[in-house]
């Protein structure tokens, strides 16, 4: 999409970021969403395991990872909107905020498995960790990917390539960004609360 094309008219076909992230977006959340309940499933039929296991994570590292993505997903809107109304450098502002605060969460993330690791609560361990694993380095890599694609899209919006009339791009990453927001607005209290 060049700087003169427009964006097209809303409809079914054009949600915000187009129809093919949409369905991106379906699968990842049907993917996930299956993935729990598999692990519900399991959480009740091996209730003492799983609770124990469970109660070995950190419900506070947990709050405040959710808590960044959250503050993440206010900043990549904020961008979106004030691309939106021609203030390319709040605009840049926001979506540096949003990256960080992205790279925030895998540093956090990190230490956290690290700590897993250290304790000797890796992959194997138990059937509930095997779920933690699977599902947190998933979202994860989620996550990454989407630092990646926001700073690409961060660099061609410092360089003048998106405006008022051409950001379909930067939508189509706020889209991405916030179902990456929403997996672990999921897996947080599935993961690390509910008992």
């Amino acid at each position: 999409m060049t700087t003169t094309d427009k964006i097209p008219d809303k409809s079914f076909l054009y949600p915000p970021g187009g129809i093919l992230i949409w369905i991106i977006v379906i699968v990842e959340l049907l993917t996930f969403g299956i993935a729990l309940i598999v692990f519900r499933v399991n959480f009740h039929q091996d209730y003492d395991t799983f609770l124990s296991s469970q109660n070995m994570l950190s419900k506070y590292i947990g709050l405040f990872n959710t808590i960044v993505l959250i503050t993440s997903g206010y900043f990549m809107a904020t961008a979106l909107m004030n691309i939106k109304h021609a203030k390319q450098k709040e605009a840049i502002k926001w979506l540096l905020l949003t990256i960080l605060t992205g790279v925030l969460f895998l540093f956090v993330k990190g230490w956290e498995y690290s700590i897993k690791i250290a304790e000797g609560h890796s992959f194997g361990y138990d059937d509930f960790f095997d779920f933690y694993w699977m599902l947190t380095l998933f979202h994860f890599i989620h996550v990454l990917v989407g630092v990646v694609i926001l700073s690409v899209l961060l660099l061609k919006l410092r360089q003048g390539y998106y405006n008022a009339s051409n950001y379909l791009d930067v939508e189509t990453g706020g889209v991405f960004w916030h179902m990456c927001d929403l997996i672990w607005i999921l897996l947080f209290p599935v993961l690390y609360l509910l008992h």
